[in-house]
């Protein structure tokens, strides 16, 4: 899976941009919790949409502050580990913990 790597807030409005042409999927990762990384490798066997929607990655340890800004922008509480789906520069989905679920995605595009 090829992430791109969510590091400045200035990226949100560009995704929110995005999101009008495609849907922008965010994956808010806790780097230091195993079961982060194995909801994230869960996740990246589930997915195949690839072509169809712009994958992002944010490293919460490193950019809490990005994160905080999503939750205000998006009035998403914030979680860790959360995928959200952004089209139409809106969350139309979003899920954390055990239910992140890369099959039920297919259902918001």
């Amino acid at each position: 899976m090829e992430w791109k790597e969510l590091t400045e807030q200035s990226q949100l409005e560009q995704l929110k941009t995005q999101s009008e042409e495609q849907p922008v999927l965010i994956f808010k990762h806790s780097t230091r919790c195993s079961i982060s990384r194995f909801a994230l490798k869960q996740f990246e066997n589930e997915f195949d949409l690839q072509d169809k929607i712009a994958p992002y990655f944010l490293d919460l340890l490193n950019h809490r502050d990005i994160s905080n800004e999503i939750a205000f922008q998006f009035n998403v509480q914030h979680q860790s580990h959360q995928i959200l789906l952004l089209k139409n520069r809106v969350v139309v989905y979003h899920k954390s913990h055990e239910k992140i679920d890369g099959t039920e995605l297919k259902k918001y595009l």
